[in-house]
């Protein structure tokens, strides 16, 4: 396992999610229900998100070199153009604090399937999804790749049920956004460079 590569996914995926519709949603359920049945729930539909853009990323590895390049290339700069011109903003995500849940019991099978199930939809084809599988098909790494991001991802879940509402009023996530954007950005020019070499 490569030390390097897990510092760079795990700091990469912890500040892409931060400020992710994953995060408000957990941060909502986190204050309405137990926070560690809120953590199980997201954490376990986050590992298996992770499973399947390591598998995809593992796929990416079947293209020829230069192919690869230029398809994680394009990936990493879809992925910085949705973080800089995306619609998408915070003050959009704040309306999730009113969301209404079904199961008024704390029972943890309910509030578990309830944060699985937000999660699990909330993530498909999200940044952090395509990251990881971009990171997975670069460094042919897959398994630090995979443990890395699923650490950095419970980590955030973990800040987001318990801290969430203070973390929130001293940082400004569009500017989490801008960073996260630039550093897929740069990775997107670098890979750009290595296709056309």
């Amino acid at each position: 396992m490569s030390l390097g590569l897990f510092a760079l996914v795990f700091a990469v995926i912890f500040v892409a999610e931060l400020p992710d519709k994953s995060l408000f949603a957990a941060l909502i359920l986190g204050t309405r229900f137990p926070a560690w049945y809120v953590w199980l729930g997201a954490s376990a539909a986050f590992t298996v998100h992770v499973v399947i853009a390591v598998i995809a990323g593992k796929f990416l590895t079947l293209l020829p070199h230069r192919a690869l390049e230029a398809v994680v290339a394009l990936l990493f700069l879809t992925g910085a153009g949705l973080l800089l011109f995306g619609k998408e903003t915070f003050q959009e995500e704040a309306k999730h604090r009113d969301l209404k849940i079904a199961a008024k019991v704390h029972a943890f099978r309910k509030v578990f399937a309830t944060a699985f199930t937000v999660t699990f939809i909330g993530e498909w084809g999200d940044i952090t999804q395509i990251t990881t599988a971009n990171y997975a098909a670069k460094y042919h790494d897959p398994w630090t790749v995979g443990i890395a991001a699923t650490l950095a991802l419970w980590a955030v879940t973990a800040v987001a049920v318990t801290l969430g509402q203070k973390i929130l009023t001293r940082i400004n996530p569009k500017i989490l956004q801008r960073i996260t954007a630039l550093v897929l950005l740069g990775f997107g020019v670098f890979s750009a460079l290595a296709a056309l070499r």
